[in-house]
């Protein structure tokens, strides 16, 4: 590929991808084989160089992603360890089962850190650099790529630069393809890292033979990438999401979006990713969430609910006379959008923009605007937030605008809980509601338990769900596919004065979702304001605003 402006040639960056490895270590993390193999199908697409699978032999889990041999465009890449001291590679039996995986590239760590040497392995300087030789060299006899991670690489470096450099040359002098300075531990800044990595290539190491894996100790993981990026590093090595032991690993949802769209990175370098790739790049943070069922951090760069929201009204007005006043890129380069919330800090021109999203075009000057303004300031200093149930200050702004239709009536409803005895003599509880609606006229009632499949309660909310949902006449086959996909709870207040707010995320078969909130100083009232708008909501979109 070539520079569109300069005409130079732009160097290849080559993506390592370790979440089904490294990522794996991360604290109450444990992949599945079909969750690894999903994983790995999206890194493929996104277009990463290398996929590290695990490590071979060590559980059943990686043996099993092996065993499963998932076809990619990726190079797969088996983990392990060089052989052990006082054998030889071709009988040393872990080395064995990395290389019995079968896949074309082996990553091998080795110690370059002489205390880990002597301390950790027990051994001395130069067994330890024999066994980085014969191992990789009978990797490479194997026909495979064969790469060195350099454990403890810069601490290595600090204490005893020659030993460490040796380690590299040993290396790359039996046929290794990549050697990667790891910071195993964390701790080494952006700067350090720079500076090392580049009085290694200067020691004749070659940057297009040299990687770099951090981790996040320090808040610095894709700080000290980018530095050796920048020094002179072609290879990069992170996780999805920065998944890792202990703080987490460089994170390439981050690092990817940084190389390709800013500078100078985007001006000197190309990776493997296509600008489609990159569009994907939210969707498959997202879906990883899904995978560890983790609530996705909003604050996330690029790809976080907040990374293009804008809740000042300040910031809400430059927006919409050019997006470039408070983004540093297009949100949809990396498959995120733009949101303006709204909440008491909003002004007339964030408003506005809101309800245009929303299909109410209001003109400049409309009484109702501070109308809603005045509604939403109130109602947030009573605990309610619009930040994210966008589904229900639609509503509010409709009911102020004149133009909420009103589907249907809730004249009462109840809920009770019981605890009993079941036929097995097991105390169990049992939740029931019973909702009265009126529609055209006509009240109807319906009774609800929260009982599963499985005989559970599934509690007092899902029984309110369950009898909203069940009769609403005519309008009845409009909610069928309305779904209830979180449900989220925050006392606002403490002691006395405590006031629930209760956040419910919904979705349909039409693939909308939608967030909606409500407030009260009892949790089943907040819940069911909250299902109410929920179920609103979705009329006016599939009813219009004629009921």
């Amino acid at each position: 590929m070539s520079d569109a402006t300069t005409g130079a040639a732009k160097e290849r960056l080559y993506l390592y991808d370790t979440t089904l490895r490294d990522g794996q270590q991360t604290q109450g993390v444990q992949f599945s084989v079909a969750e690894k193999l999903r994983i790995a199908a999206a890194l493929d697409a996104l277009g990463v160089d290398y996929i590290e699978g695990g490590w071979p032999g060590a559980n059943p889990t990686d043996s099993g992603f092996f065993d499963a041999a998932p076809a990619t465009r990726a190079r797969m890449t088996a983990f392990g360890m060089t052989k052990r001291a006082g054998r030889s590679a071709e009988n040393d039996d872990v080395l064995a089962a990395v290389l019995d995986a079968g896949t074309p590239a082996v990553c091998l760590v080795g110690k370059t850190h002489e205390f880990h040497v002597t301390t950790a392995l027990g051994i001395t300087l130069e067994e330890n650099v024999e066994n980085i030789r014969a191992s990789v060299a009978h990797c490479v006899a194997k026909g495979r790529e064969a790469l060195l991670d350099a454990e403890h690489f810069f601490d290595g470096y600090r204490a005893n630069p020659g030993y460490a450099l040796e380690c590299l040359r040993v290396a790359l002098d039996s046929g290794a393809r990549w050697v990667v300075l790891c910071d195993t531990n964390g701790g080494t800044l952006p700067s350090e890292v720079g500076r090392i990595v580049a009085e290694v290539i200067a020691a004749g190491v070659p940057g297009e033979k040299l990687g770099i894996h951090t981790h996040n100790d320090t808040e610095n993981a894709v700080g000290c990438t980018l530095a050796a990026v920048d020094a002179g590093a072609r290879q990069v090595q992170g996780t999805l999401n920065g998944l890792g032991e202990r703080c987490g690993n460089a994170n390439l949802v981050s690092i990817i979006p940084t190389l390709m769209l800013k500078a100078p990175y985007a001006d000197r370098f190309e990776t493997g990713v296509s600008e489609e790739g990159l569009a994907g790049l939210t969707r498959l943070s997202r879906m990883l969430d899904d995978i560890l069922n983790r609530v996705p951090l909003k604050q996330t760069p690029y790809v976080g609910g907040s990374a293009f929201t804008h809740k000042a009204g300040l910031h809400a007005s430059a927006i919409l006379k050019d997006p470039t006043t408070y983004e540093h890129i297009d949100p949809s380069l990396v498959g995120n959008r733009r949101l303006v919330p709204m909440s008491n800090q909003a002004g007339q021109s964030n408003l506005r923009r809101r309800l245009a999203e929303a299909g109410l075009e209001v003109e400049p000057g409309d009484p109702a605007l501070g109308r809603i303004l005045d509604s939403v300031k109130a109602r947030e200093a009573e605990g309610y937030s619009y930040d994210t149930a966008e589904a229900s200050f639609e509503l509010l702004a409709r009911a102020e605008l004149g133009r909420l239709p009103e589907f249907f009536e809730v004249k009462r409803y109840r809920v009770t809980v019981e605890r009993r005895k079941n036929k097995r003599n097991k105390m169990v509880s049992l939740s029931e509601a019973v909702v009265v609606v009126k529609v055209d006229g006509e009240k109807k009632l319906s009774v609800s338990e929260s009982m599963d499949e499985t005989g559970s309660d599934r509690g007092p909310v899902n029984a309110l769900s369950k009898a909203l949902a069940k009769d609403l006449g005519r309008y009845q086959e409009v909610i069928e596919d309305l779904r209830l996909v979180d449900f989220k709870v925050r006392i606002t207040q403490g002691g006395t004065e405590a006031v629930t707010r209760v956040i419910i995320d919904s979705e349909d078969g039409q693939g909308r979702s939608w967030s909606t909130v409500g407030v009260s100083a009892n949790i089943v009232d907040a819940s069911f304001e909250a299902l109410l708008d929920a179920v609103r909501w979705k009329l006016i979109r599939d009813c219009g605003e004629v009921s």
